[in-house]
């Protein structure tokens, strides 16, 4: 019998690897059209703002990859809050360039959304040759031994349809700043709140806002 793990819990070295295939599952949607009108730079400058973003799961959440590294997907903690990316303004304008507002613009349309009680973020699911359907589910076993709700917004209808096999309900539907509906998703957790032993779940501060809440959730998901 095979003990091999669904996903593997992504390392520094692959910050690279997850942020190439965020960018690959995204370039061909309007979404990405959006961000990036023009075409030549737009799988680069979703990588470079993907990278920024894994960089930051890694400190304050988790990434995980299937096996042979075709798919992935990136969380965030949010049981308390959790700061910008480290230099984030800096950082965006250089990876993004002329099309830094766009991503500006993305992400407070998504952080507007976000719900203030504890949870974890799915902020990216990227699956561009497929294996979405593993990806997701590996990692959804991995939250939920965190005791804690999970929610996401995603992008694509494929992908909602797969959240909504694993117990998902919509919250609302909102659109994109290019006209791109969204819905935005939750799961409770199947265990009894209480915490675990990697990550206690803490009363104190819940349903807080952070400070740079707007900022917080700026990723190209």
């Amino acid at each position: 019998m095979s003990t091999a793990l669904p996903v593997a819990r992504a390392r520094w070295c692959d910050i690279g690897r997850v942020a190439d295939l965020v960018a690959e599952a995204l370039m061909p949607t309007a979404l990405a059209a959006w961000l990036v009108p023009d075409a030549p730079r737009r799988l680069p400058v979703l990588a470079a703002v993907a990278r920024i973003w894994t960089e930051h799961a890694l400190l304050f959440g988790d990434a995980f990859l299937l096996p042979d590294g075709s798919a992935a997907t990136v969380w965030f903690h949010r049981y308390r809050p959790i700061p910008t990316p480290h230099r984030y303004a800096d950082r965006l304008a250089a990876a993004a360039g002329p099309d830094e507002e766009r991503f500006r613009r993305l992400g407070d349309a998504l952080a507007a959304r976000r719900p203030v009680e504890p949870h974890n973020n799915l902020a990216l699911l990227a699956a561009p040759r497929g294996g979405a359907a593993e990806a997701l589910a590996g990692a959804q076993h991995r939250m939920d031994t965190l005791s804690l709700p999970t929610y996401a917004h995603p992008c694509a209808g494929e992908q909602e349809e797969l959240l909504r096999r694993l117990g998902y309900t919509a919250r609302e539907a909102f659109a994109a700043p290019d006209g791109t509906e969204l819905r935005a998703l939750w799961r409770s957790t199947p265990f009894r709140a209480g915490g675990n032993d990697r990550w206690p779940v803490r009363h104190r501060g819940f349903g807080r806002p952070d400070r740079d809440g707007r900022a917080a959730d700026r990723a190209a998901r």
